[in-house]
């Protein structure tokens, strides 16, 4: 956006035009008063405020700070030397302290874009729009030292952040894997999960700990690189989540909406394009507990975001594209009371019924299905722990190496984000193998999508096992992890 100011004889009247909303039509009122506290006087004669381009819908607060130094220099009260070398944003108080806005990477990122020397950013969202490299970052305290830098009278020191320190702060919370009792199938199967990004689904009665595995399937993913932090970040950012001073997320996000959650709250949208949870989720997981429970159409909207890693918003005030590249993990029990389908009261119409909450084509959608069952009481008494999450990552690292190697120079990045071209050169199953998929679909009734998840599957356990060949040991295992499905929906 590029604000424009004319000041004018005549009446004296500020207009604001260029498709305000009435947040940025509140910003004359706001400006003006912290002008006048700030020192300087009330613009007198007609003030023209123009932010182009004059058909794209303006919202926020944030060019408060710009319009206030357009009107300043249009009125001769301030002669900056230079209003093209930096980008500026900031809310205006009454005071005119500068307050924080949304978005702050994001218009470093288009302030480096542009060729411009910097930005000129609230205190609070200095350290976020510092993590991009090539610009100065300016943190502004009040409209008075805005204009003091712009006029040469002052010199404001940039701020700098070493994202290499970012990326070595450890993690918050303290859960761990080794908490975990029993359950060496699903670890096992989260481990796969991890290593190629599959989509993951955890079948059970309540109590088992599918909730306390899918938590804790964020310890055992690779480390976020300083590329896909950026864009994570970039994502929170708009949406207003990150914490004051907070620069740069570099822990794989882990979003778990309740099953109330709407198409908007889930895809995105409301009045205004504006990310939803499953961009939130970007490069990390989103969990759905209880997954029969959300809407059937909320889980349809899914399908494509899936399979495309994208979502595009489309509404009266615009179309928005946002990346939308994450694992689902997913939880449910088996029926309606929550007992295994032998064991459960309910009749075979209403546990068909329950599972038909779930259609076939986000079934195939999802590489990897596990069933949870009840842990024994050996398992919880064993005073042995298992595996902790640092060990179990490393392995997953390594396996992610494999495919970082193998998909050089293209852009996928994982084994479930390979596409047909990727399949037939790096996934070449023998006659052996061809024999075990056909006796597999023609017992299962696995569908063409089926097929190829297994595969993908098959391919990461055999990165796991060092990157060879996958073997009919490798088919039989991703096979295993296909058959729940068509037990219980079959």
């Amino acid at each position: 956006m590029e604000i424009e100011v004319d000041s004018s004889f005549g009446d004296t009247h500020i207009v604001i035009v260029g498709l305000p909303d009435a947040a940025v039509k509140e910003s004359r009122d706001r400006v003006i008063t912290a002008m006048i506290n700030s020192g300087f006087k009330f613009p007198m004669g007609r003030t023209t405020i123009n932010l182009a381009p004059a058909d794209v819908r303006k919202e926020g607060p944030s060019f408060d700070l710009p319009i206030a130094v357009g009107i300043l220099a249009a009125n001769d009260q301030a002669e900056p030397r230079s209003l093209t070398d930096y980008l500026m944003v900031g809310e205006l108080a009454l005071t005119g302290a500068v307050r924080p806005i949304k978005g702050a990477l994001a218009i470093a990122l288009r302030a480096r874009a542009d060729g411009r020397r910097g930005v000129m950013v609230p205190v609070d969202n200095a350290a976020e729009a510092a993590v991009v490299a090539g610009i100065d970052v300016l943190p502004i305290q009040n409209l008075r030292e805005a204009i003091s830098f712009l006029e040469g009278v002052s010199a404001i020191a940039p701020v700098k952040v070493n994202t290499r320190e970012l990326f070595e702060i450890p993690p918050s919370d303290e859960i761990d894997m080794v908490d975990v009792k029993g359950q060496e199938n699903v670890k096992r199967a989260l481990e796969i999960s991890a290593a190629g990004g599959h989509n993951l689904l955890l079948i059970g009665p309540p109590g088992t700990g599918k909730s306390m595995l899918a938590k804790r399937l964020g310890t055992i993913l690779p480390p976020l690189t300083l590329e896909e932090a950026l864009e994570t970040t970039r994502i929170h950012s708009i949406v207003g989540l990150l914490h004051s001073g907070q620069s740069l997320i570099t822990q794989r996000p882990f979003r778990s909406p309740h099953h109330s959650a709407s198409d908007a709250g889930l895809l995105g949208g409301q009045a205004n394009p504006t990310p939803g949870e499953i961009s939130l989720a970007h490069h990390g997981v989103l969990f759905l507990d209880e997954l029969p429970e959300f809407k059937r159409s909320v889980l349809e909207s899914m399908r494509q975001p899936l399979e495309d890693g994208r979502v595009t918003i489309s509404r009266a005030a615009g179309s928005m594209t946002f990346p939308s590249q994450f694992m689902l993990v997913a939880a449910m029990n088996p029926t309606p009371d929550g007992r295994m389908p032998h064991e459960s009261r309910c009749s075979p119409r209403e546990i068909q019924a329950y599972l038909n909450r779930i259609s076939g084509p986000l079934l195939d959608r999802i590489d990897i299905h596990v069933e949870v069952p009840a842990v024994k009481f050996a398992d919880l008494s064993r005073a042995r722990p298992g595996e902790d999450s640092n060990t179990i990552r490393q392995r997953v690292i390594q396996a992610r190496e494999i495919q970082q190697r193998r998909f050089a120079g293209r852009r996928v990045t994982c084994n479930a984000r390979m596409t047909s071209r990727e399949m037939r050169e790096h996934v070449q199953p023998d006659e052996a193998i061809l024999t075990l998929l056909k006796n597999a679909m023609t017992d299962w009734n696995f569908s063409a999508r089926a097929y190829d998840r297994i595969l993908k599957v098959a391919r990461t356990i055999s990165d796991l096992a060092g990157g060879g060949m996958i073997t009919s040991e490798h088919i039989f295992e991703a096979i295993q992890y296909r058959s729940l499905d068509r037990q219980l929906w079959g």
